[in-house]
């Protein structure tokens, strides 16, 4: 009988935590296909890449090594450009097609460019991806003036970069406050308060009208008549799903593909997870599009799991954004925006402290919150991750409730009284503790020939 195919598309975070969750349950019992366009390598380091904090070589996850020892087959630097459900096939970009048993989903996301003339200019660039970050890298240089177009969370995990780099950098939001998808305006105007004291020229409320050549620099033409001047222009407008490939492929879609909480699609066999799938929000109980690092490796550690016939169910994901900005960590969970819900709000000014705690109805389970604080004090960082277990854990609060209400600086005591500790110390994702990364090795149960066939693979 032959061995099981799962064939995997994409090789970010959720890919990768696929393929060591199916080695975990399976020991190479099956085959795995790579496809992917880039060789594997981690995002999310990227902006230490452009920061020169760490080299080049440290920006890769998969090696061709730990691939042959996993006993992965890659398909690097192909693209699949069609599915058909029906006869189980992948179609690629040069017209060869990929038969599976099974099929992971996971072709992340994209950057999207603000539509006005100019965007495409030479010295226009977007930051999501390692060849965007090498064409970044290569103009930047201090005293560089920088134009970054767009105050959400892409922009704030570049801005230290930028900074320490000496470039002279100025933000323009079209919203009327930085960051409008992860804080209020109470914690925006703190933020604002703290870039602008660190050097960074900081416009809201502005809309960019075009971008244009002037004696080899840009000029960005504002809505209103206004002007400014830069030698390059980040767009950090937004992400999209990489979802084109998949049209009439027949999968049920909202903003992403619609899984439900195994990871699995609308289609039989076919799977989905990280940026591309539309799953189940941990706080509304509602599939939600959370692009972000946690969910993508929730979801591929899911998903391995079941392709590998283990059946595995996902409580969902917490919506989270947690960023440091020139020292001062920023972050959020869950439903911090949600205007029906009861909440406090307070701030210490002189230690650029601020915190929103949120309750949704009458519950007493926290459904949101929002932290502010300088990175050295100690307590924003332990209750950062305090704040996140809360509102995790959805367990309802008795008492403690009213108790943060009084004082919302004071979160250790109705943490650990409310037995929130416990429940999430025994909480994984698998259902189990996972096995070290550097233990899942399937080189032992594939053949010497498969093994050095993997290795040889061009990545």
């Amino acid at each position: 009988m032959a061995a099981k195919r799962h064939v995997i598309v994409g090789g970010g975070t959720a890919a990768i935590n696929a393929i060591t969750s199916i080695r975990e349950f399976d020991q190479g019992a099956s085959d795995i296909v790579l496809v992917a366009e880039e060789r594997p390598y981690s995002r999310m380091v990227l902006p230490y890449y452009l920061g020169k904090r760490i080299s080049r070589s440290h920006v890769w996850t998969l090696s061709p090594d730990r691939l042959a020892a996993l006993g992965v087959t890659t398909q690097i630097g192909r693209r699949a450009t069609a599915l058909d459900t029906a006869q189980q096939r992948v179609t690629l970009d040069n017209g060869e097609t990929v038969d599976y048993d099974d099929l992971l989903i996971a072709t992340g996301s994209s950057a999207v460019r603000a539509p006005v003339p100019g965007a495409d200019l030479p010295g226009v660039h977007s930051f999501w991806t390692l060849e965007q970050a090498d064409g970044l890298i290569a103009e930047v240089k201090a005293g560089s003036e920088v134009v970054l177009v767009g105050a959400g969370f892409i922009s704030f995990t570049i801005l230290n970069s930028l900074v320490k780099l000496g470039v002279r950098l100025t933000v323009i939001e079209l919203a009327p406050t930085i960051l409008p998808r992860m804080i209020d305006p109470n914690g925006a105007a703190i933020v604002t308060r703290w870039l602008e004291q660190h050097g960074v020229t900081v416009q809201t409320g502005v809309r960019l009208n075009a971008i244009e050549e002037v004696a080899g620099r840009k000029r960005l033409v504002l809505d209103g008549g206004g002007e400014l001047s830069a030698d390059v222009v980040i767009m950090a407008t937004g992400i999209r799903p990489n979802l084109g490939w998949l049209e009439g492929a027949g999968l049920e879609m909202g903003r992403g593909i619609l899984v439900d909480d195994h990871m699995r699609t609308s289609a039989p066999n076919v799977y989905a997870a990280g940026d591309v799938a539309e799953a189940f929000d941990r706080v509304t109980g509602q599939r939600a599009l959370h692009a972000i690092e946690p969910a993508a490796m929730e979801h591929g550690r899911i998903a391995g799991a079941n392709m590998a016939g283990v059946d595995r169910a996902h409580r969902g994901t917490v919506l989270m954004n947690i960023v440091d900005v020139l020292d001062l960590e920023i972050a959020s969970f869950g439903l911090w925006d949600d205007a029906d819900a009861e909440s406090v709000a307070v701030e210490k000014p002189s230690q650029w402290a601020y915190r929103r705690l949120l309750w949704h109805g009458q519950g007493e389970a926290m459904t949101g919150a929002i932290i502010i604080g300088i990175s050295e004090h100690l307590w924003a960082t332990n209750d950062v991750g305090i704040l996140k277990g809360l509102v995790q854990d959805g367990q309802p609060m008795g008492a403690w409730k009213r108790a943060m209400m009084d004082n919302p600086w004071e979160l250790k005591r109705p943490f650990v009284a409310t037995g929130h500790v416990g429940r999430l110390l025994q909480e994984t994702v698998l259902g189990r503790p996972s096995t070290p990364a550097d233990e899942v090795n399937a080189a032992r149960w594939v053949s010497p020939e498969a093994a050095a066939l993997a290795a040889q693979t061009e990545v």
